[in-house]
């Protein structure tokens, strides 16, 4: 089970999550990814812990001011990227050109979407993985394998029955050990998630919580 942990732009300690999430996968041969904000990407990729972008730009290098480089981010530590996350959406067109651009720069790639028709055409582009998240759910602390357990069965079948190899997790409302298996039992191979972790008063016995079921 793959575990992403978006920090968002919450007001939380990047190195010390990270520092947390390093230390929990170690502890539980799990592999728990953060995406941090750009600025802390180096940061957050030397405590030792799988580090994602939390979007690159459908952009190469040139005059795109604001942009984040797909290219910067590997340097900087990113073995990987969201991308369409529901509150940074893109068109399909920069969709397929944000996974082009994390391509030239070897990122692992996870496309977010909102429904089983838009994850089917996510799929279609050739992602590593996609997520489904009902944006209603997202922040909510009720996840999406309890209020519509359907959507993430029916995401699975729309996946698979577009590209078998592109695996897909489950977000919005994820934050104990219990969503995670229940995720799972759904057909989902990982779980994406921001406020159970990031806003934690202790995000080391958030994330071994949300771990136990894999231990």
């Amino acid at each position: 089970m793959f575990v992403l942990v978006n920090l968002k732009a919450y007001p939380c300690d990047p190195v010390a999550v990270a520092e947390a999430a390093a230390d929990v996968a170690a502890e539980t041969d799990t592999t728990i990814a953060v995406a941090p904000q750009a600025a802390d990407l180096a940061a957050v990729a030397e405590t030792g812990a799988t580090t994602y972008a939390q979007d690159v730009s459908p952009v190469e290098h040139g005059s795109h001011t604001g942009s984040t480089l797909a290219e910067r981010a590997a340097a900087n530590g990113a073995t990987g990227t969201l991308l369409n996350h529901s509150e940074c959406r893109r068109k399909l067109a920069d969709i397929d050109a944000g996974l082009d651009a994390a391509e030239r720069a070897d990122l692992d790639t996870v496309v977010c979407a909102n429904n089983p028709e838009q994850i089917a055409a996510a799929a279609a582009l050739g992602p590593d993985a996609v997520a489904v998240e009902p944006p209603e759910l997202i922040g909510t602390g009720t996840p999406v394998s309890q209020a519509d357990p359907d959507i993430v069965e029916d995401a699975v079948a729309a996946a698979e029955a577009v590209d078998p190899s592109v695996d897909v997790y489950c977000g919005a409302g994820i934050s104990t050990g219990d969503d995670l298996e229940a995720a799972g039992d759904l057909g989902a191979t990982g779980v994406l998630l921001a406020s159970g972790v990031a806003k934690a008063d202790d995000p080391r016995a958030a994330l071994e919580d949300l771990v136990a079921p894999l231990a």
